[in-house]
């Protein structure tokens, strides 16, 4: 159960980050999905680092740092895709 909770986390937080990136990004939705979870992972992470993984009531600074990493992750991903894709335009 916990790896379906992992899949529709890292998707909702790749197509936040993909709203969130300017212009048009061009992975697919799969690999989208894979960079939200990458990114998760990165801010349960960096929360864990800062201290602040668990705390009473909703954990707003783990969300948003998983929102960053997922920004970071899906950025960083966009470029790596379109340079082994070879920048090619188009639907994939």
């Amino acid at each position: 159960m916990q790896w379906l909770w992992a899949i529709i986390v890292g998707f909702v937080l790749g197509l936040i980050a993909k709203a969130v990136l300017s212009g048009k990004q061009h992975q697919p939705l799969w690999l989208t999905t894979l960079f939200g979870m990458v990114g998760a992972i990165l801010g349960n992470a960096v929360a864990g680092w800062m201290g602040v993984a668990e705390t009473a009531g909703i954990d707003w600074t783990r969300h948003l740092l998983q929102l960053a990493g997922a920004i970071a992750i899906v950025a960083l991903g966009e470029m790596v895709y379109m340079s082994v894709r070879g920048g090619k335009k188009g639907t994939a």
